[in-house]
């Protein structure tokens, strides 16, 4: 298990940053912090895995990255914007075009077929797909084996198909970043493998920039790097490691709480 070199680069090799985060909730006695003094960045085509016990702060960071919650302190960029105290319209608006989503409850929208979901994104931008990127979301839904299912509506789909949907939509407008929240949560081991290796092969095949919040240590081995948080604070930044190797790290960060 290799440990990660610290990041140094320039802002340029990031997609996301945040420098001396920290995130509250409550007030006096109530008080509750569950992110502090939290320094970290994403590398452009990486996939990275944040994982720890539950409480650890691990969705409360992913949540700030990508603009969905504010921080309390410190400062948040997406690419070389800083979305720290950024007005909520510009924000909608940087994180609709940079940013992509995935679920572990899929969101996707009933009423719509599976076009209208992957589409989505566009429709919600107010602007239709460009030649080149019809041709990129066809390559997509290609890819995915969604091609037979695009008049379908989501509950006509299993849960794995339901999920490729999402992928789709979340890489259609090529964001700078997909972030995924348990996105296997809901899927059984095999299907999972399957999800997953979508996820990787979206950021080796085509340069994507993946984080992906999970608490599963099969999850994270198919990550290029893994970031351990624990009471609000990052406390192991490792490269590629196996889920016997995150197993034991998880289980001795358990112990140690």
């Amino acid at each position: 298990m290799e440990t990660s070199a610290p990041i140094n680069g320039t802002p340029a090799d990031l997609v996301a940053r945040v420098d001396g985060l920290g995130k509250t909730y409550g007030a006096k006695e109530n008080r509750v912090a569950a992110l502090l003094d939290v320094s970290l960045g994403i590398r452009r085509g990486e996939f990275t895995a944040i994982m720890g016990p539950s409480g650890s702060g691990k969705s409360t960071l992913m949540h700030i990255m990508a603009g969905l919650d504010s921080a309390s302190t410190g400062r948040a960029w997406l690419g070389d914007t800083e979305i720290t105290g950024l007005a909520d319209d510009a924000l909608t608006i940087l994180r609709r075009r940079r940013v992509g989503f995935v679920f572990q409850s899929f969101n996707l929208v009933p009423t719509l077929d599976i076009e209208g979901n992957i589409l989505l994104p566009f429709e919600l931008d107010g602007r239709r797909p460009s030649t080149a990127e019809r041709a990129w979301i066809d390559q997509l839904v290609d890819s995915l084996g969604l091609g037979a299912r695009l008049r379908h509506r989501p509950h006509e789909l299993s849960g794995g198909q339901q999920q490729r949907v999402a992928i789709a939509r979340a890489l259609a407008t090529r964001p700078d970043l997909v972030f995924a929240d348990e996105p296997t949560g809901n899927l059984d081991s095999r299907t999972s493998r399957e999800v997953l290796t979508l996820l990787q092969a979206a950021g080796r095949e085509y340069g994507q920039s993946i984080a992906m919040v999970t608490h599963d240590p099969i999850a994270a081995s198919y990550a290029d790097r893994i970031v351990f948080l624990a009471d609000g604070r990052v406390v192991r930044d490792l490269g590629k490691s196996t889920a016997e190797e995150i197993s034991g790290l998880m289980l001795g960060m358990e112990r140690a709480a």
